[in-house]
């Protein structure tokens, strides 16, 4: 069986990622939504939420399974060690979730695994090619603090916790710039194209 081309599509907080991947989808490709996935797995998988009791301690969870994001997010993002640490605990278990999703949708010719961390874990490796979305800094906060009725100060502190855009673009296979001006659904139908061509290359 021919393997399907794997993609990922990354960029930072409030760069527009997640809206690009549904257009993707839209195009008939499923989409494995790392963020999301790593929010169930710090949930309900027990070995991922014994070692986060570990390193953030008994208020790390509220009643159990619900994750106490406000709690991890004070100390993780003021603290570059303790979100390095977190970070060795959930990515494994998503690559591990990752590789079981892909074997389930093998038999698609084209995959996109979307993450807000795929260059600086190097998953990006494993991959096929790289979308890198990118949007000036200004647009990207006043994202944010819309979608997640956030402080300011608070989306700056993630910010300053990720690659910036200049930093990104070299690992850049394909990029996508969603200023408002150049229209998204036009760059997103252009790469389509090109990884039809690439897939039916591996066919």
């Amino acid at each position: 069986m021919n393997k399907p081309v794997q993609v990922g599509i990354t960029g930072g907080i409030g760069s527009g990622k997640s809206t690009a991947a549904r257009m993707f989808s839209v195009l008939g490709i499923p989409i494995y939504d790392a963020d999301s996935r790593a929010k169930y797995l710090m949930s309900y998988d027990e070995n991922v939420k014994n070692e986060i009791i570990d390193l953030f301690g008994a208020d790390a969870y509220i009643d159990n399974n619900v994750l106490n994001r406000q709690h991890i997010a004070s100390i993780a993002f003021k603290n570059k060690k303790i979100l390095a640490q977190l970070n060795a605990i959930v990515h494994p278990a998503v690559d591990k979730d990752y590789n079981t999703w892909v074997n389930e949708h093998s038999q698609f010719p084209i995959l996109l695994k979307e993450a807000a961390l795929l260059i600086e874990v190097e998953s990006y490796k494993k991959l096929d090619k790289l979308i890198v979305i990118i949007a000036p800094l200004e647009i990207r906060m006043n994202r944010v603090v819309q979608r997640d009725h956030t402080q300011k100060s608070r989306v700056e502190d993630r910010i300053k916790n990720q690659m910036t855009d200049e930093e990104r673009l070299p690992f850049a296979d394909f990029v996508i710039i969603n200023d408002g001006q150049k229209k998204l659904s036009t760059q997103v139908w252009k790469i389509y194209q090109e990884l039809k061509q690439l897939a039916n290359c591996h066919s």
